[in-house]
């Protein structure tokens, strides 16, 4: 069995540690975790370990978060992986901070990525994992808050959060999207 990992940010050192790139940072811990490393490859950075026997592609797409939906096609062509395989972490919003919920489809709650990936796919219904990065801003500086730093207050939980969001991974390959949902969702 096959599976496609997407996390969500933006390539290049500028973005690197941003509320907006928290998809990148659980992809690369639970890479870490497993012993894989990443590499360039067509449109993204890009990892293949194995977990209980099954196959685990997880992709940074190097096309920007307005273009995701172009990188998760091809890796989903590439390695013939259907829709209901594929898992998408972003950051989000309307959660609070540290807030991890996975759902099995819904709209793109106007994330930029999600949209791409909305449009390219022509569908919703697609697994994701949000990862909530609370919405502590005034009103219109929406893009520098989700391209801004963590604060030192979100820093001290951040790592258990990611650690946390590696278990909703594990979950989704081994018992799958409504066990997990159960089992980790609010957590």
């Amino acid at each position: 069995m096959k599976y496609l990992i997407i996390g969500l940010g933006n390539p290049g050192d500028k973005y690197k540690e941003t509320r907006h790139n928290i998809g990148f940072k659980v992809v690369e811990a639970f890479v870490k975790e497993q012993g894989g490393t990443f590499a360039m490859n067509k449109q993204a950075e890009v990892a293949e370990v194995k977990f209980k026997g099954r196959t685990i592609i997880l992709i940074k797409p190097t096309t920007f978060m307005n273009l995701s939906g172009k990188a998760v096609n091809y890796w989903m062509q590439a390695e013939k992986i259907s829709r209901e395989n594929i898992l998408v972490i972003t950051d989000d919003l309307a959660l609070p901070f540290g807030k991890l919920r996975m759902k099995g489809k819904g709209s793109d709650g106007g994330h930029n990525g999600l949209k791409d990936i909305q449009a390219t796919l022509n569908s919703q219904e697609y697994t994701r994992l949000r990862f909530g990065v609370g919405n502590d801003f005034h009103k219109g500086q929406q893009v520098d808050y989700v391209l801004g730093d963590w604060c030192e207050e979100e820093l001290k939980t951040l790592s258990e959060r990611i650690t946390t969001a590696s278990e909703f991974i594990k979950g989704f390959v081994t018992i799958g999207l409504s066990m997990t949902m159960t089992n980790w969702n609010n957590k």
